[in-house]
């Protein structure tokens, strides 16, 4: 009797504890991706001017990611190209007495415009870029130069927009952050759940028949007190039906019930069967459903037994995919018998 005190708000407690560690490890996961990539950077983006830009010890700390105000770009007449799109325009510009190639977005440069006098955009380091080097190249051959001489006077830096603002950045962003607010958000609410069960998902369901608090006082004094039918984690009490498994808590009152059917699970690998399972569905007023999982024959019997025997309104029968299986199942053994039999007059 002492194990049956208060159960249900144990259960609740316990059941919310056990959901608080996927958002948790979540939370840790981003935080790791956080830390390996500059993804504070990437979200918060630090502003500098020309004459900060430092961008030998900005990328070499990480800071791959920030917002630069450059001023005298001037287009070197080649363009980026991704499946036929024009993903960006090439300029240079003198940054602290050095080269460095910038990528810009064809709306930030309007199409390749000759020469920018200033602009402020947000964009990544990058170093020793392929497209980069591939520009070089083709501009030391197309101007008769030493591809060495080049390489060596224009900054192995480059800054690029498109890779700060496009798509799949975006989308990064949009998902890194969303992610994180739910799951601080589930974290916050498991914890409240915890702290307060009578506010929990499960008993402010039962606020279609009645005051959330008082069912489930009701509720924990009647299974304290002797309960109708138990089962390792389904209980009867003489007004309602409550589950406290690992897999939800609910509580329902029995004359709210319509209909109550058990569906059956095999569990198999490849052609070995190892055990079958059963689970018992509810369907209460107000449009409330409870799903029992994985328990056996005769706990799911005999609640569905003594359900019916205390609300005779209670529509009992398997569901539509039982009896489904079940029709498969004689079909199939039919066949079988046809096909023994055939060969046993063969023989």
């Amino acid at each position: 009797m002492d194990s049956l005190e208060h159960l249900i708000t144990r259960s609740i407690k316990t059941y919310y504890k056990s959901k608080l560690f996927a958002p948790i490890i979540f939370l840790v996961f981003l935080a790791v991706i956080g830390i390996i990539f500059p993804v504070r950077h990437m979200l918060f983006p630090t502003m500098y001017e020309e004459e900060q830009i430092s961008i030998y010890e900005m990328y070499n700390s990480k800071e791959n990611f920030a917002r630069f105000n450059l001023n005298n770009l001037y287009f070197t007449g080649y363009t980026s190209k991704w499946l036929d799109r024009t993903r960006g325009y090439f300029y240079y510009t003198m940054i602290n007495s050095e080269c460095v190639v910038v990528l810009l977005d064809p709306d930030t440069c309007e199409q390749g415009a000759p020469t920018i006098d200033s602009l402020s955009i947000k964009g990544e380091i990058v170093y020793d870029s392929v497209a980069t080097r591939t520009l070089l190249t083709n501009l030391a051959s197309d101007l008769n130069w030493n591809e060495n001489g080049i390489l060596s006077t224009v900054s192995s830096y480059s800054i690029s927009e498109p890779d700060a603002t496009g798509a799949a950045a975006r989308l990064f962003e949009f998902f890194y952050v969303i992610l994180g607010l739910y799951s601080i958000f589930q974290i916050i609410v498991y914890c409240i759940y915890i702290a307060f069960p009578v506010i929990s998902s499960p008993v402010q369901k039962t606020r279609a028949y009645g005051k959330p608090s008082e069912i489930l006082a009701e509720a924990e004094e009647e299974l304290a007190t002797l309960p109708q039918l138990a089962t390792e984690d389904m209980f009867i009490t003489e007004h309602y039906f409550i589950e406290t498994s690992s897999y939800g808590v609910a509580i329902v009152p029995i004359d709210a019930i319509i209909w109550i059917y058990k569906y059956s699970t095999m569990h198999k690998f490849l052609w070995h069967h190892f055990s079958i399972t059963y689970t018992l569905y509810i369907t209460a007023g107000k449009r409330h459903y409870i799903k029992c999982p994985k328990n056996i024959k005769s706990d799911i019997d005999g609640i569905m037994d003594y359900l019916s025997e205390a609300n005779h309104d209670i529509l009992v029968g398997f569901s539509e995919e039982n009896r489904l299986k079940v029709e498969e199942i004689q079909n199939d053994f039919e066949i079988v018998r046809k096909i023994t039999g055939f060969l046993s007059k063969r023989v």
